[in-house]
């Protein structure tokens, strides 16, 4: 067996090479889950890997904190300018993935003029339950869902949680310094 690095571990098993998986793979999984173009895409590998994300749970049909959170979504989005879909993702779970399909998370999405970069995910109600489930942001009713931002560098291994119905301004801060390893 011939190690590459001490980063890239190589698993030969029967003659086959196998990249082995990072504890964040492992620990995220690739579920897959379906964007709003109807693309699938891997939890992990897709949507977190290498990735400096913000993400957080709302439902379409959500006439309570949902607005307010993903209008600061909006506000992220143009602090970020150019940055976004290059530096760092905005990723928008469904908690209600039978109602949000990929045609309504479009919908929403222009609501709040999203550009590339911010991704909304739905899916198969298991699929997407366990990426919840994985962020802690899991809850049996849509209406329960948090109003937390996780708001993560995935190369860096820092991750943070912050009110998602805080001033944009604050929010903006904290996306910063985790940008930026603080």
């Amino acid at each position: 067996m011939k190690l590459i690095s001490a980063a890239t571990l190589l698993v030969v098993f029967l003659g086959v090479t196998v990249l082995a998986q990072s504890p964040a793979q492992k620990y995220f999984s690739d579920v897959e889950l379906i964007d709003q173009d109807g693309q699938t895409l891997r939890f992990y590998s897709d949507v977190l890997k290498n990735k400096i994300v913000v993400i957080n749970t709302f439902f379409t049909t959500c006439t309570n904190i949902c607005p307010p959170m993903n209008r600061n979504f909006e506000k992220m989005q143009d602090a970020l300018g150019d940055r976004l879909g290059k530096d760092v993702f905005l990723v928008s779970i469904t908690v209600d993935p039978e109602t949000d399909t990929p045609t309504r998370l479009k919908e929403y999405g222009r609501r709040f003029h999203a550009r590339p970069g911010w991704l909304f995910l739905t899916g198969k109600k298991d699929n997407v339950n366990w990426a919840l489930y994985k962020l802690g942001q899991y809850v049996e009713t849509k209406d329960d869902h948090t109003s937390i931002f996780i708001i993560g560098n995935e190369p860096k291994g820092l991750w943070k949680k912050a009110f998602g119905l805080a001033k944009s301004e604050e929010l903006i801060k904290i996306l910063e310094d985790v940008i930026n390893d603080r």
